[in-house]
């Protein structure tokens, strides 16, 4: 994820992830009601990708938003959660409080290079098109960015999709509404896909054989598949969405003015998609988000067949205790290397265990 610190009526800093696929401004951290003074407000339903299921938030009075000093707005409306139903701080292993989109791309051409962690701002119309680049057209449809491109799946189905481009999202590719086109593809996993709106995510995660991003093409893509039963009634219709997976691959700057994407290829773009090589699922608990716990196991996992079961607590990975490392470093360690062995330190019913996991990749 993309997170940025930011004040909201002259409070904070708070930690907000960068979002494109947000319209509306979200406060996930309803504790935020009494730091940040909202006096009026009054109550919205929602609901989102993952079930049909209705809740509630706040829509807020207007907001002053101020980012590193210089980088000011007024008068931002935003949804604030009653209940945090992402759970993102649990995820991201630091504090999360909302995400941030729409408000923040309106009038500005954003540059994001993921090699040193920057964000670049000018007026629209400012940024120079890359050498040995891609200018990338899209469309802002209901406060969001969208492009149209082809993708080849294992069935030999081709066809052209209509892609949200999610920098929230996690994964290289999401397409909706397809699993009849991957049910007999013998790679792929059942898995938590991430966390919608109201909550869990389910699906498969496979591979299709190609995508097409303007000039560059990308063979054997990590692709998830949500069950064909998740809440897809969208104002904007579309096929899936592109995420981080992929987007990390490029320097980029969005232009949401002159409805441009400019892309350049950075020292990730021939890096191979690996997923998780554990077959375990796990989040950062407590209040310094430095326990990690396994929510789930795959059966006939790596994980699996060393032991680990859900609700254990991992506290040390190759003698090097989890408090010192960071969620991403977990995700690429178990992620890195097919039959690489990795030194698992568990805490379960009061004692320590060390087992042995060896990373089998499973799609």
């Amino acid at each position: 994820m993309v997170v940025i610190p930011l004040f909201i009526n002259q409070r904070g800093p708070f930690n907000f992830v960068l979002d494109t696929g947000v319209g509306l401004m979200v406060i996930t951290d309803p504790t935020l009601v009494d730091s940040i003074n909202i006096n009026n407000r009054r109550t919205l339903r929602m609901y989102g990708m993952g079930n049909d299921v209705v809740f509630e938030a706040y829509a807020t009075s207007s907001l002053d938003i101020l980012i590193d000093r210089k980088i000011k707005s007024q008068d931002v409306s935003a949804a604030i959660f009653k209940e945090d139903h992402f759970g993102l701080s649990n995820y991201a292993g630091i504090p999360i409080h909302g995400l941030l989109g729409y408000e923040f791309f309106l009038n500005l051409a954003v540059k994001v290079n993921f090699m040193d962690s920057t964000l670049t701002i000018a007026k629209p119309g400012k940024i120079k098109p890359f050498k040995r680049g891609v200018i990338l057209p899209i469309s802002i449809d209901e406060r969001k960015p969208y492009f149209t491109t082809k993708v080849l799946l294992p069935s030999g189905h081709y066809g052209e999709n209509k892609f949200l481009i999610d920098l929230g999202a996690g994964h290289p590719l999401s397409i909706e509404n397809s699993q009849p086109y991957i049910r007999s593809h013998k790679k792929m996993i059942i898995a938590n896909l991430g966390v919608g709106l109201t909550g869990p995510v389910n699906g498969y995660i496979s591979r299709i054989s190609e995508l097409y991003i303007g000039k560059y093409k990308f063979k054997d893509v990590i692709t998830s598949f949500p069950d064909s039963n998740v809440h897809t009634n969208y104002i904007v219709p579309r096929d899936g969405s592109l995420g981080m997976g992929v987007l990390k691959k490029f320097l980029l700057v969005f232009d949401y003015k002159n409805q441009k994407l400019y892309l350049k290829p950075n020292a990730r773009f021939k890096e191979s998609f690996e997923h998780d090589m554990s077959g375990m699922e796990y989040y950062a608990s407590g209040s310094d988000y430095k326990h990690i716990i396994v929510s789930r196991v795959e059966l006939g996992s790596a994980a699996d067949e060393a032991g680990i079961e859900a609700n254990d607590e991992i506290t040390a990975i190759n003698f090097k205790g989890v408090y010192n490392m960071t969620i991403i470093e977990i995700d690429n360690l178990l992620k890195s290397r097919e039959n690489r062995n990795v030194l698992i330190e568990i805490y379960r019913n009061k004692k320590f265990e060390t087992v042995v996991l060896t990373l089998k990749r499973r799609i």
